[in-house]
C-alpha cells in the first residue's frame, strides 16, 4: 500500500497533451484519461493540445499547476520543464535534468553505470553509419538515442547480411541512433513513485510480436502482463534495487518506470540489464505505472491527485 493520497491544495490545473512527437497520439490518450480523472475528483480542468504557442496559452489560462501528459520529445527531454520554470507554474513528474538525462539513452547509461545499474554495450553512430555496416556484431538493436515507446527501434537479427533499411525510417540520415546488444529474454518494468516502489512486472507481448514494441505497449490485447512477475525471488528484488538506483541516480520525481530484459533461458546467461528509465509514464488504460499503482492500493484517481499535489517547480 503506497498510503493516503494527499489532500487536495491545487483548484486548476493545465493538463498539457499531444504535442507534436511521433507519441502525439498516445499523449492524447494519457491527457484525457487524467482530466477525467481531475474533473471527477472536483478540480478545475483547462486541456491544452500543445503547439509552439504553449508559452502564450499559459500565460492566459494561468493555471495554478500543470499535469505533464506530454510523451516523447519536447514533453520528456526536458524542453517543457525548462518553459514551466520561467513561467513559475509547478508540475508533474521529474525536472529539466532528469528528463533530459532519461530520454537521451547514451547519458542515461553514463549516469546510471556508476550507480550499478546494469546496462548493455552499445555505440551511437549516425543512420547513415547504422546503414552502411554492422556496428556491432549481430544480434542487436537499433533504436533512436531520444525517443521513447519503442519508436523506431529495430531488431537486427544473428547472422543477418547487413542491416536492414527499416533503419533508415524515421529519420534523416545524419540522426544519431543507439546500436545496443541485443538482450533476449523476459521483458520486466517496475516503477517508483514518490521514494515507493511497486512491485515487478512481466510484459509478454502477443499476436507473435518479437518484442514490447509500439503495438504490444498501446493496442488492446497487444500484450498480457502478469502481476507480479513470477521470476526467482532474488531476481525480483534485484529489479526493485536497480530501479530505484536509476531513478535517485537520474533524480527522477513524481512517478518513474525503468524497463528491464532478464535472460534466464537454459542456453542463457542469466543477464538483467536495465534498458532505460522513462519519466513519463504512460496514462492509458493500457499503460503498466496505473496498474502497479493498483496493485500497491492506489486508484487511477488517487494516482493523478497524488502527481498534481506533489508537483512544483525546481524538480
Amino acid at each position: 500500500m503506497i498510503g493516503q493520497a494527499p489532500p487536495r491544495t491545487h483548484n486548476h490545473v493545465a493538463v498539457l497533451m499531444g504535442g507534436w512527437s511521433a507519441e502525439r497520439e498516445i499523449s492524447l490518450k494519457s491527457g484525457a484519461a487524467v482530466a477525467a480523472a481531475l474533473e471527477s475528483d472536483g478540480y478545475r480542468v483547462t486541456i491544452i493540445d500543445v503547439g509552439r504557442d504553449v508559452a502564450a496559452r499559459l500565460v492566459e489560462v494561468k493555471p495554478d499547476v500543470c499535469f505533464n501528459a506530454l510523451h516523447g520529445r519536447i514533453g520528456e527531454d526536458g524542453c517543457i520543464q525548462g518553459l514551466l520554470e520561467c513561467l513559475g507554474i509547478p508540475y508533474t513528474h521529474s525536472g529539466v535534468l532528469a528528463s533530459a538525462l532519461a530520454m537521451h539513452k547514451e547519458r542515461a547509461k553514463d549516469v546510471m553505470r556508476p550507480a550499478g545499474v546494469p546496462v548493455a554495450d552499445a555505440e551511437v553512430v549516425t543512420r547513415r553509419t547504422a546503414l552502411e555496416r554492422h556496428v556491432i556484431e549481430p544480434p542487436y538493436v537499433v533504436k533512436p538515442v531520444a525517443e521513447g515507446s519503442s519508436v523506431g527501434v529495430v531488431i537486427v537479427a544473428e547472422g543477418a547480411n547487413g542491416p536492414p533499411e527499416l533503419i533508415a525510417s524515421g529519420g534523416g540520415l545524419d540522426d544519431l541512433v543507439m546500436v545496443e546488444r541485443y538482450i533476449p529474454g523476459r521483458e520486466l518494468t517496475c516503477a517508483v513513485i514518490g521514494d515507493f516502489v511497486t512491485e515487478v512486472i512481466e510484459i509478454v507481448p502477443l499476436k507473435g510480436l518479437a518484442f514490447y514494441d509500439y503495438e504490444a505497449k498501446y493496442a488492446p490485447g497487444g500484450s498480457r502482463h502478469a502481476l507480479p512477475a513470477d521470476i526467482l525471488p532474488d531476481v525480483y528484488q534485484l529489479v526493485r534495487k536497480y530501479t530505484l538506483a536509476a531513478c535517485r541516480a537520474l533524480d527522477c520525481r513524481g512517478a518513474a518506470r525503468a524497463d528491464f530484459r532478464y535472460d534466464d533461458r537454459a542456453e542463457g546467461a542469466g543477464e538483467l540489464i536495465c534498458l532505460e528509465v522513462n519519466t513519463q509514464p504512460g496514462m492509458t488504460e493500457t499503460s503498466l505505472v496505473p496498474e502497479l499503482a493498483q496493485h500497491a492500493g492506489w486508484s487511477f484517481g488517487e494516482l493523478v491527485r497524488w502527481l498534481v499535489e506533489d508537483a512544483s517547480c525546481n524538480r
